[in-house]
């Protein structure tokens, strides 16, 4: 071990009280913590059905600049992107992730729309992506890496656009976890999305596209509101 990576760490167990590495007792003291889950204090705004999860999800990303259409039924996708496509004269390009969630859409209604899928090389206008869960909390999308869900697309095209179930909905981020967690295995990467890429490094002006997707729209399925 370096000198100082010995330096770093000798602090931080002087900031925590300790003399030296973690012993046996405080090690299953801090692996219980681990596996315990803890929650933190989620707003009582969150307290609702889940037709108004729905709700007050869409509420708090249309106030992040997110773009938000709800449809009845996966059937309505295909004219939702469609219409976001015009609205912004954006090509009939899709880079799409060859994700199993978004086969019950009849892509297909929409003949004009030209659809690849598979990861992004930095050269697509347009990429589609499913969501794994959204937070209703923060109006925040949760987002995880792997083979049909590849990390680029969620970053690389200037324009990201999202499917999500009302279903998978949650109230606040430690729900998100938990159903992360209930697949059993974690991905290498997961991906918290409120609205599209910003800064205000530049003269305090916000900027909306300096690190990512300038615009981000939600296509939000209304599968289960009840």
């Amino acid at each position: 071990m370096s000198g100082g990576r010995d330096a770093v760490l000798g602090r931080i167990r002087k900031g925590l009280g300790r003399t030296g590495p973690v012993d046996g007792d405080q090690r299953a003291a801090l692996d219980a913590r681990l596996q315990k889950h803890a929650r933190g204090i989620i707003p009582e705004r969150t307290a609702r059905d889940r037709g108004g999860l729905a709700d007050l999800f869409v509420e708090m990303a249309e106030g992040v600049q997110t773009s938000v259409a709800r449809v009845a039924s996966p059937a309505g996708a295909p004219a939702a992107l469609a219409e976001y496509l015009a609205q912004h004269n954006l090509g009939s390009d899709i880079r799409m992730a060859p994700d199993e969630k978004l086969n019950d859409i009849p892509w297909q209604d929409r003949p004009t729309l030209s659809i690849t899928r598979g990861r992004s090389d930095g050269n697509d206008e347009v990429g589609v992506t499913a969501a794994f869960s959204a937070v209703a909390e923060t109006g925040t999308l949760m987002l995880h890496s792997g083979p049909s869900s590849p990390t680029t697309l969620n970053f690389l095209p200037d324009n990201h656009v999202v499917v999500l179930r009302a279903s998978e909905i949650v109230r606040a981020y430690e729900d998100g976890w938990d159903l992360l967690r209930a697949k059993g295995k974690m991905p290498r990467a997961v991906n918290f999305v409120t609205g599209p890429s910003r800064s205000g490094d530049i003269e305090q002006t916000l900027m909306l596209g300096a690190h990512g997707p300038r615009r981000l729209h939600i296509i939000l399925i209304e599968d289960e509101n009840g």
